[in-house]
């Protein structure tokens, strides 16, 4: 009974499911909020959605009866937290913050696990390798610095030659490692040679967010000059070239149906794209504020969304 007050029956999955707006969590920190996760746990099949903000707190929740559940907060930094992210597992998020620390949580306890000291002002975006032994982080000195789990100690370095990496992302495959700049270029590497394969200058300004298709055939980018690039991986060709966001394009993530994938701007708008037609299908203006991270559900069927208005916004998805 609690599941039909909480999802009415417009709202639940059918297979006429249209996009829409699921769920909202008003005032889900106490300021901005700049980085999203979602992950299923192997441990108990529980959805994890894992939250950093600009009041320095990473916090958990649980999305269970189509209902957000606040389930703890996650103390230990000092300054913002830029990114956050969950193993494959769905077991143990990762933090980075403005106070050069990399924090990593077991979510079933809530408890930290371990503190990397990333160096001065040396760590932004952090992602899980697919096998959850190391975490990589961007840095300023345009290398990407590769963590191992157990150790918590610097394990490889791979130097792009470039300028501050904002962004970086593991493919699902395990094969390649990708990082934008602030200069715009992307940068991919093999991980089992540690050399740069292919150097990117399609954009013009800062890459925020990068995401490889669960296939791990293409590598989509977004940037501050407001377009979202999809590129041919083992080629390094450009596919294709998308626009529709007004403002900086903060987010971008793959939807699991290996079609589809999400992006989140500073005009406040949440857009779901189709990557074979390279086309927008639907624009969700639930925000009030820039937009700053989007994250898929295992399956795609939702969307989750942060923004500097503190709000937590989740959308049903047709899959």
């Amino acid at each position: 009974y609690q599941r039909r007050v909480r999802a009415p029956l417009a709202h639940r999955t059918t297979p006429h499911t249209m996009y829409q707006m699921f769920h909202k969590r008003e005032d889900g920190h106490d300021d901005s909020i700049w980085s999203v996760s979602w992950a299923r746990s192997e441990k108990d099949n529980s959805e994890n959605i894992v939250t950093g903000g600009v009041d320095d707190l990473v916090k958990s929740w649980n999305w269970r009866d189509d209902f957000l559940d606040y389930k703890a907060t996650l103390k230990g930094h000092q300054l913002g937290v830029v990114s956050v992210t969950i193993n494959a597992a769905g077991t143990v998020a990762a933090s980075s913050s403005l106070d050069s620390t990399i924090k990593l949580w077991d979510l079933d306890s809530s408890k930290q696990i371990k503190s990397i000291d990333a160096g001065p002002v040396d760590c932004w975006t952090v992602a899980f390798s697919p096998d959850g032994q190391y975490i990589g982080s961007g840095s300023h000195s345009g290398k990407i610095n590769l963590f191992g789990i157990e150790s918590g100690k610097l394990e490889q370095s791979l130097d792009t030659r470039g300028k501050f990496i904002m962004s970086i992302a593991y493919s699902p495959d395990g094969h390649y490692i990708a990082c934008g700049g602030i200069d715009g270029i992307v940068c991919i590497f093999d991980l089992a040679t540690g050399k740069l394969l292919h150097t990117l200058e399609g954009h013009a300004m800062p890459i925020r967010s990068l995401t490889f298709s669960p296939d791990s055939q293409l590598l989509t980018t977004c940037s501050d000059d407001t377009s979202i690039k999809i590129y041919d991986v083992q080629h390094a060709n450009l596919i294709g070239t998308l626009s529709g966001h007004g403002s900086y394009v903060l987010c971008v993530d793959f939807c699991p149906d290996n079609t589809h994938f999400a992006t989140s701007s500073s005009d406040r708008k949440v857009k779901v794209w189709d990557a074979g037609m390279r086309r927008c299908v639907h624009t969700f203006t639930e925000h009030s504020d820039q937009v700053w991270g989007v994250a898929y559900n295992e399956n795609g069927s939702k969307l989750v969304s942060v923004s500097d208005d503190k709000n937590i916004v989740i959308y049903e998805c047709p899959i």
